[in-house]
């Protein structure tokens, strides 16, 4: 794959495999699947990504009113394949004013969504607060999914995660109010069964975030 690959848990330079050791290595943390560069939004680009993932590529379908795809990453080589992807949406937030939207699926232990949330990982934890009565609601392939609020994660964003198909689903939205989207049964799928239909995906400019 193109480009210079990063480590998902921190964001930082991960050393190629070579003659030592056949793993990508960062210096904090050891072997990780490298996180590709983030590709500008195009449905070629989706395509791409969803043709190597061994997890769901999560995308609100329809997207709400007035969002668009805003662009795609994922972790992982042209050995194993992507092991964890984020998909980032842009839009009019519920109160107003712009708002982004970050999926991420991930296997365990790769820190992707921890990395995006702003918290030490790699993964949610006891930072998830399950005792919390109210919680995000969404439909992630034709299953109600409850995502839980994480705590302890930067005011500027709201942060929620949660398990779907047996993998860590994280939804991250900045502004913090933009996380109303997920209390009204945001329906997810995993773009992998879309088929000819990505087709229709409208693509609007990279989003920063995938670049942080």
């Amino acid at each position: 794959m193109k480009g210079e690959a990063s480590c998902p848990k921190c964001g930082g330079r991960v050393r190629a495999p070579g003659l030592f050791s056949d793993a990508w290595e960062c210096e904090a943390h050891g072997a990780v699947h490298p996180l590709q560069p983030a590709l500008p939004p195009s449905v070629e680009a989706l395509r791409a990504v969803v043709g190597r993932a061994h997890v769901p590529v999560w995308m609100p379908w329809p997207l709400p009113v007035g969002w668009l795809f805003t662009g795609v990453a994922a972790a992982g080589d042209d050995r194993s394949g992507g092991r964890a992807v984020v998909v980032a949406c842009s839009g009019p937030g519920p109160l107003g004013g712009p708002g982004e939207l970050l999926l991420v699926a991930e296997e365990l232990g790769e820190g992707l969504g921890a990395h995006y949330a702003g918290i030490d990982g790699p993964d949610p934890g006891p930072l998830l607060r399950t005792d919390e009565a109210l919680r995000a609601k969404v439909v992630a392939g034709g299953h109600p999914t409850p995502l839980w609020r994480v705590q302890d994660t930067p005011a500027d964003r709201a942060v929620f995660a949660g398990e779907a198909d047996g993998l860590w689903l994280w939804a991250v939205t900045w502004p913090q109010e933009a996380g109303l989207l997920l209390y009204d049964d945001l329906v997810l799928t995993d773009v992998r069964s879309v088929g000819a239909e990505v087709d229709l995906v409208p693509c609007g400019a990279l989003c920063p975030r995938l670049l942080g």
